[in-house]
């Protein structure tokens, strides 16, 4: 991405920045001069990319934050508006993956998952979102997933929660507009990040989930930054990230009736992949 003054000297929140894509966003933000504060749950692997941005000549720093926790994310938007005395844009992707199949989904698995995909963002918006009502001007970017387009069987829940995003998050660009806030939602595809091996899988052999996921069909951690990135600058409402991303969403659109009988492939691919007990 060339160098744009979109970002210049604006301060930039990403949660989740440790890894994945926080991390490549984080990244590519201290290159295009915005300050970056680098929030995440692992407040170690925050604290070293924060270092290695600013050794690179960028500016950063990094806080510990639970984006479960309303009160924490409230403290830390505050604590960091306070400082810096404005916030020009929040990017809420902290995410976790839940994959399975719903008879075998407990109650605290949908309770963690839901509290950090959903809740997360919905606890970084209602923080940032007067601040940014008050400021007249901020871009909250909130990150869903392909699978927040399309049906996606075997990570129902993770489906769920994502599509919450999409829906909440255009849904609220429409009423932040005349506010002077820009809203965008991410959906990026497969990206080359450790989220698959970092995933939670019940009654499934991760093994072979992950055999199932070639190298070749994910998008550099790198590259999806860039795209997000300019996305952003143009102020788009809805970011998908990946070829492959928008030709499964397109397919869906098309043929919808078509799509769900495919589905029904992957549902046996997903069952073939269970833990035998």
């Amino acid at each position: 991405m060339a160098k744009t003054d979109a970002f210049t000297n604006k301060v930039a929140i990403v949660t989740g920045g440790a890894s994945g894509i926080g991390r490549g966003l984080s990244e590519a933000l201290a290159r295009q001069g915005a300050i970056v504060v680098v929030a995440d749950i692992n407040a170690k692997q925050a604290k070293e990319v924060a270092q290695d941005i600013e050794n690179a000549g960028g500016r950063a720093q990094a806080m510990s934050l639970d984006v479960s926790d309303g009160t924490a994310v409230k403290i830390f938007v505050d604590t960091v508006a306070n400082e810096h005395q404005r916030i020009d844009f929040v990017f809420n992707n902290a995410g976790v993956v839940i994959g399975g199949e719903v008879q075998d989904m407990s109650p605290d698995n949908w309770s963690h998952i839901i509290n950090v995909n959903l809740w997360g963002v919905i606890h970084g918006v209602q923080a940032a979102y007067p601040l940014m009502i008050k400021q007249g001007f901020g871009h909250i970017i909130n990150t869903a997933s392909l699978a927040a387009l399309v049906p996606w069987p075997g990570t129902a829940a993770y489906a769920a929660t994502k599509h919450g995003v999409l829906g909440f998050s255009t849904s609220l660009r429409a009423e932040a507009a005349d506010l002077g806030v820009r809203v965008s939602v991410v959906c990026p595809g497969f990206i080359d990040t450790d989220i698959y091996q970092k995933a939670t899988y019940i009654n499934i052999d991760r093994e072979k989930i992950l055999k199932n996921l070639p190298s070749w069909i994910r998008m550099p951690i790198q590259k999806c930054a860039r795209i997000i990135l300019k996305g952003v600058v143009r102020n788009q409402a809805i970011i998908v990230v990946g070829w492959n991303t928008r030709l499964i969403w397109n397919c869906y659109r098309l043929t919808p009736s078509l799509y769900i009988r495919g589905t029904s492939i992957m549902v046996r691919a997903l069952r073939k992949a269970k833990q035998r007990q």
